[in-house]
């Protein structure tokens, strides 16, 4: 498992990196095609490659933390507070009425999944970090 986790943890970056460049080159084929995003507001080609930035920051870490160990807790940490903090205001926006409950298993996979998988691996790098 030890050396398991660090691969998954490559290939999530690795999808958090492509979801980011999609939405940096073609932001409006990128808000079209994924489910629900359509219904959040209007297309904003700047927001959206703002947000490509961040992804392909994001899992540039997760990537990175797979082949320097010493740096995992604390790039996947960061990783994790951006996606949790984003499935959070997903919720929030449910509980204050912007959005129907429906829209949060809609967004599972998108959204709150990577939240949790990211939390997850960066407890994991807490519990194996080298020291």
């Amino acid at each position: 498992m030890r050396k398991a986790i660090p691969v998954l943890a490559g290939l999530f970056g690795a999808g958090l990196v492509s979801n980011g460049i999609f939405m940096l080159a073609s932001p409006e084929a990128w808000y079209f095609a994924v489910s629900g995003v359509t219904t959040t507001g209007p297309f904003n080609q700047h927001f959206l490659r703002d947000i490509g930035l961040i992804f392909v920051l994001i899992g540039s870490g997760f990537a990175y933390g797979t082949v320097r160990p010493g740096s995992r807790v604390m790039l996947w940490s960061m990783g994790a507070i951006w996606l949790s903090g984003h499935a959070l205001f997903h919720v929030w926006e449910v509980a204050v009425g912007i959005c129907g409950p429906e829209v949060l298993p809609r967004d599972f996979p998108a959204v709150t999944l990577p939240a949790l998988i990211a939390a997850a691996l960066s407890v994991w790098s807490f519990r194996h970090a080298v020291h």
